[in-house]
């Protein structure tokens, strides 16, 4: 029966909207290496031109700092605790969200909007995360379909094409039936997810340690016909302050910038298919990251370093805020109800395993306010890890709330795992040899203090935007403190985390979900 008027509700939004459509664009690892973002070494001015339509939010956060679990959070608008997707999907690690999640795509299928993804999926099963047209790394090489620019211009080409002799064709059988002919297409909503800014010294360590050489024409390299290589050397870089600032790290991230170019050649060369295809000014258009850059203190880790993404929201029907800028704390959990919202989709009700008595619902919120004024009350957005590679157990959980960010780390007895791609890298290699031999790291903290953290952290982020002084100590923060933890408990609660009463106690969930005491000395 909620099915049934689910599908009513859904079909008669779509039918009041008109001609609205989804351009949702995913960088992989990428940071705020960009000249939208204040770096006006690298070079991006398709990301500046998009920002010029665009609301850029500065407080911009993902909910979890891992590829798998992040881009389950984007498509599903739940955390990855309560959609099941604890760590990585592909290989060994084989993490999945529950069958009966109903995600972003599925949603949209239902309601009769077109649905597309080209480049890295990385989620599963394939039942919750269903696309009509569908280029990713399960048919295709992830670096065509998600780094050489080309493919994935023709691919978007394809899309639309696909779209318009959909129409066509359905035009055409209402004709001949003699029906009433609509003449608007359905809506679409498309996802373009770049592999790109990626490392790949793990996996193709012959293209470079972001991959940077892929492509640029150099013997054994290939060539992508649409990408102008962009180089940079170590001394151009400007170094974030949670890197390292040696000339290894220096000559990474000049790697990386090579990327963060072919990245936004890319999207320049996506959006350009878009205008073509007559669709710019009647689709919604969103760009942000998964997790943070894949450097130490970033990537799987819930610090701003590890969580702060960038976020552009371009809509043509909201252009009284182009070009400017909010300090509205927003979530990677906020693009599922903002999508919905566009489309006029409401969410169903239903239930999961991890609160099977309660209906689910989404705890983020529309971006779509936003686009007409400034909101005065988004000041407060949490994180959930669990793991990454299914070796590294580490369950964090954070609120951030204004200038605080209180983290709670289950598993503060064991060292902060790390992940092979981040291992490999010249920087972690460096930081390895150089605490290793005694010698000066040039870094913020030591291996020592990123290995082995306090239960409890509590950070002043706007006083001490590195997070270095811990604050959980100090009584004239004790309100701050217990205000924060019972939001970020709530809010577990809320979401059916089975971590919700770790480490010290462990949850009965048979009759009424309550947290029984383990006395285990925590």
């Amino acid at each position: 029966m909620f099915r049934l008027i689910f599908l009513i509700l859904a079909s008669c939004g779509i039918g009041e909207s008109k001609r609205r459509n989804v351009l949702l664009i995913i960088a992989d690892d990428a940071g705020f290496e960009t000249e939208v973002y204040n770096n006006s070494v690298v070079h991006t001015p398709h990301l500046r031109s998009l920002a010029q339509r665009s609301l850029v939010f500065n407080n911009a956060f993902t909910s979890v700092s891992s590829c798998s679990p992040s881009r389950s959070t984007i498509l599903t608008g739940l955390p990855q605790h309560q959609n099941g997707m604890y760590g990585l999907h592909q290989g060994v690690h084989h993490f999945n969200s529950f069958d009966g999640v109903q995600s972003l795509p599925l949603l949209l299928r239902e309601a009769n909007v077109h649905t597309g993804i080209i480049g890295k999926k990385h989620v599963g099963p394939g039942t919750v995360y269903p696309f009509d047209f569908a280029y990713t790394e399960e048919n295709n090489s992830v670096l065509q379909v998600g780094r050489n620019i080309t493919r994935i211009k023709l691919l978007v080409r394809k899309f639309f094409q696909n779209h318009k002799e959909e129409a066509f064709e359905e035009r055409a059988k209402k004709e001949k039936s003699k029906d009433n002919v609509n003449e608007e297409e359905r809506p679409f909503f498309l996802y373009v997810a770049f592999h790109d800014t990626h490392r790949c010294g793990h996996s193709q360590p012959q293209y470079g340690a972001f991959c940077e050489k892929f492509g640029n024409g150099e013997m054994g390299m290939g060539r992508i016909p649409d990408w102008t290589p962009e180089y940079y050397t170590p001394e151009q870089v400007k170094v974030p302050p949670f890197v390292p600032d040696t000339p290894a790290a220096r000559a990474d991230l000049a790697a990386q910038y090579t990327t963060v170019s072919r990245l936004d050649q890319g999207i320049g060369l996506v959006l350009q298919e878009l205008r073509d295809a007559g669709y710019e000014n009647d689709t919604l258009v969103i760009y942000s990251s998964d997790n943070g850059i894949p450097f130490p203190n970033g990537r799987t880790n819930l610090y701003d370093s590890g969580t702060a993404e960038p976020m552009l929201v371009s809509s043509p029907e909201h252009r009284e805020r182009w070009g400017d800028t909010s300090q509205a704390y927003v979530s990677l959990l906020d693009i599922t109800p903002t999508i919905l919202d566009w489309f006029t989709v409401p969410y169903p009700p239903y239930s999961l395993p991890g609160s099977p008595t309660t209906p689910v619902h989404l705890t983020g919120r529309s971006l779509l306010p936003a686009l007409v004024s400034e909101p005065s009350s988004w000041h407060t957005v949490y994180a959930s890890q669990s793991l990454h590679e299914v070796t590294m157990y580490y369950p964090t959980r954070s609120v951030h709330q204004g200038a605080y960010h209180l983290l709670h780390n289950l598993h503060y007895r064991m060292p902060f795992p790390i992940d092979q791609d981040l291992y490999v890298s010249p920087t972690f290699q460096d930081l390895l040899n150089r605490t290793r031999l005694r010698e000066p790291t040039h870094w913020f903290k030591s291996l020592q203090q990123y290995y082995y953290r306090e239960r409890w952290e509590l950070y002043d982020s706007r006083a001490d935007p590195l997070e270095t002084k811990n604050l959980i100590s100090d009584p004239s923060f004790s309100a701050v403190l217990e205000s924060l933890r019972q939001s970020l408990q709530k809010w577990q609660w809320e979401t059916g985390d089975p971590w919700v009463c770790g480490p010290d106690y462990v949850l009965e969930d048979k009759l009424e979900p309550h947290c029984r005491p383990l006395y285990n000395g925590l």
